[in-house]
């Protein structure tokens, strides 16, 4: 069994290995002479607040602090990174300081989900139905600048829920799923599928 670190390490090397596999090595070269791991203080700052923050996901923040129009020192970043149950459709990394700053923000918008307003409008039973207890990771918005469909690792679950589940919202139509029960089965999830979000139509653009 994997530890973390290793996890993350092989997600990294993977995601590699498929942009240079899907005539994307430019892209990535370009891309990893640029970006850089966040530092201690920011997983500190981002444990303050996400106490339960999951060590894979930590550890994937050391190896690169964001791919979400990420400004770095040597510029900026803006390159898919994540994937998720939507074939085809890749996602950016949040960086450290944009998940802290987006604490709360699903909860100014997304109360009509949680309270099952709309029938029409599924939520995956696991998702809890009480917006004082909402407690979501904000940590990936998809392609389209996160208007189409974002990921959160929810700490505040239902009954029938896991605490750490990763879930994907999508808008139009409008609809939020428990895509893996953790974000180390997630990452594993996006390897086994080879990450399929990295295509020739993913790495023209």
């Amino acid at each position: 069994m994997s530890t973390p670190k290793e996890l993350a390490q092989a997600y990294f090397d993977g995601l590699r290995d498929a942009y240079c596999r899907e005539g994307g090595q430019a892209m990535w070269d370009h891309f990893a002479s640029i970006a850089h791991g966040a530092s201690q203080e920011d997983l500190d700052k981002l444990l303050e607040v996400y106490p339960d923050a999951p060590e894979s996901l930590l550890e994937l923040l050391k190896l690169v602090d964001g791919t979400y129009y990420r400004e770095y020192p040597k510029g900026k970043v803006c390159f898919y990174f994540l994937g998720s149950d939507m074939e085809g459709c890749p996602y950016y990394l949040l960086s450290v300081r944009q998940m802290v700053k987006a604490k709360g923000y699903f909860a100014q918008w997304g109360d009509y989900l949680i309270n099952r307003e709309y029938d029409d409008e599924p939520v995956d039973e696991g998702v809890c139905d009480d917006m004082d207890k909402l407690d979501f990771l904000h940590f990936s918005d998809c392609m389209n600048n996160g208007g189409t469909s974002q990921l959160f690792i929810d700490f505040s679950p239902s009954a029938k829920g896991v605490k750490g589940q990763v879930l994907r919202y999508l808008h139009d139509p409008d609809e939020m799923v428990v895509v893996a029960d953790s974000f180390d089965e997630y990452l594993q999830m996006l390897i086994d599928e080879e990450y399929d979000f990295i295509n020739e139509d993913t790495v023209d653009e």
